[in-house]
């Protein structure tokens, strides 16, 4: 795992089997369409987050749960093979967590998420403390109990280790954790439900589909990258594209790790599928170098 140079980047989130179908239309509720295509594919927003940031250069370390069915063996390996160190990562008993994935002609996507396993992440083992507490960065989601990402977060800020959250999907919050909170990313409809909230944070991140993203940081200033023009296939997975490349890149200033993540999120729409979309270093350095 080691690259020297490289940031550690420790994960803590939900790993899932996605099953994805595309179909020409999503239905409207109590109607039945025909899809075009299914197929199986490793993801949810911790192991997405967690791929994109080792495919991005970043020593990155897993933790989560997988479940004892079919599906546990698969996601496990995906994540070993894109660089992502796994010796933490738990098996549980019961299922995997999965998500039901609709994706229409134009791109965009309806999800509903079963948590499974990574519902058993109710508490942090000492390995697990220590792992956060050596990192440079840790960063979260929501699809593991909120308690469990309160009790690293605080950890994480009482170790010197940054923290950074996608508080998604969008769920009420304790004060505390953004009392936490160093690095928020945020979607346009994440903004807006916590914009109270996200006052507190000192760094904020807001995606802004294919017209960019921003960074607004401590002084108040904005730094915004623009949309790029890209031949959009899927958007799952593009968010956790660019949060992980975000993250990997985030030790080289709000600047470059913006427009690094940018980048990310926009080639990870050009393929179908959340993990198996995630562009690497080299595809995203070349990118940046055309335009």
């Amino acid at each position: 795992m080691d690259r020297p140079g490289s940031p550690t980047v420790v994960v803590l989130g939900s790993v899932n089997m996605d099953l994805v179908t595309t179909t020409a239309r999503r239905p409207a509720p109590g109607e039945t369409v025909l899809g075009t295509e299914f197929t199986t594919v490793p993801g949810g927003k911790g192991a997405n987050q967690a791929i994109a940031a080792a495919r991005s250069g970043a020593q990155v370390r897993f933790l989560g749960a997988i479940g004892d069915d079919t599906f546990a063996t698969v996601l496990a390996n995906t994540l070993s093979a894109a660089g992502v160190d796994i010796t933490l990562l738990r098996r549980v008993g019961g299922a995997s967590g999965v998500a039901s994935i609709v994706v229409d002609a134009t791109g965009e996507n309806s999800i509903i998420v079963v948590a499974g396993a990574n519902g058993q992440v109710t508490e942090l083992t000492d390995a697990e403390l220590a792992a956060i507490a050596a990192a440079d960065i840790l960063l979260c989601q929501l699809e593991i109990p909120v308690e469990t990402v309160l009790a690293a977060a605080q950890h994480a800020r009482a170790s010197g280790t940054v923290v950074a959250l996608n508080p998604s999907p969008v769920r009420p919050l304790p004060d505390a954790l953004w009392a936490a909170v160093d690095v928020a990313v945020v979607n346009s409809l994440e903004a807006e439900q916590y914009r109270a909230e996200l006052t507190q944070v000192a760094h904020l991140v807001t995606t802004l589909g294919g017209d960019g993203a921003v960074y607004r940081g401590t002084d108040g200033n904005e730094i915004s990258a623009a949309g790029r023009d890209v031949e959009v296939l899927d958007t799952t997975g593009a968010g956790d594209a660019f949060t992980g490349a975000l993250a990997a890149t985030w030790n080289q200033g709000a600047r470059a790790a913006l427009n690094w993540a940018n980048a990310a999120g926009a080639l990870a729409t050009t393929s179908l599928g959340a993990s198996s979309s995630i562009p690497g270093s080299a595809r995203i350095a070349a990118a940046l170098t055309t335009g």
